[in-house]
């Protein structure tokens, strides 16, 4: 098991609204930053460059489905969006389906977008407490989230979240299928 670290969490700023936390966020770009519902600034490591060859080998396969069907559009992990609840989260990866992204105005899309994707993907990094990313994954389910897929590399175990409320655990090296929102994608978790 590896030492896990900390984030750093700023506790809710008095007047910080949705427009000053993305200039925040944008005046600071090298830091990764989330909000949770409650205001709550989290400030998260970058991952170790073996987790980020990961995240983008399977954020690699999920565009080159998405390329082949057209039906959506693929977010990387410094994408962050609006909640319905108010957090601000930046899934490592995350899709929409294109009818609910083209439903958005331009100047949402430009911003922190208030939308809960279709589909996110957290892949647990060394800096990451798996408690953490499950109740976050639940934040997802909460907010509207129809797939979500927790990757525990570590553990060796994959958590596929629906939409329903049910979650479910494989054992790694598992296979992971886009179900009735993305048809016809298998992903591996084994790159």
């Amino acid at each position: 098991m590896y030492p896990m670290q900390l984030p750093l969490i700023i506790r809710p700023v008095a007047g910080l609204n949705e427009e000053m936390f993305f200039d925040l966020c944008q005046a600071n770009a090298q830091l990764l930053m989330e909000r949770d519902k409650d205001g709550n600034i989290i400030v998260m490591a970058p991952t170790g460059s073996d987790t980020g060859n990961y995240n983008f080998e399977f954020g690699l396969e999920l565009g080159l489905w998405n390329r082949k069907t057209g039906a959506g559009f693929v977010f990387d992990s410094s994408s962050g969006f609006t909640l319905p609840d108010g957090a601000v989260r930046s899934p490592d990866l995350s899709w929409i389906s294109k009818s609910k992204w083209e439903a958005l105005p331009e100047i949402e899309r430009r911003r922190f977008a208030k939308i809960c994707p279709d589909l996110v993907v957290e892949i647990m990094s060394m800096s990451d407490d798996l408690d953490d990313l499950q109740d976050k994954m639940k934040e997802y389910q909460a907010n509207g989230c129809s797939l979500g897929w927790l990757i525990d590399r570590i553990g060796k175990k994959v958590y596929i979240y629906r939409k329903d409320g049910s979650v479910e655990s494989k054992t790694m090296p598992a296979r992971l299928s886009g179900e009735d929102l993305l048809p016809g994608l298998i992903m591996g978790t084994n790159l």
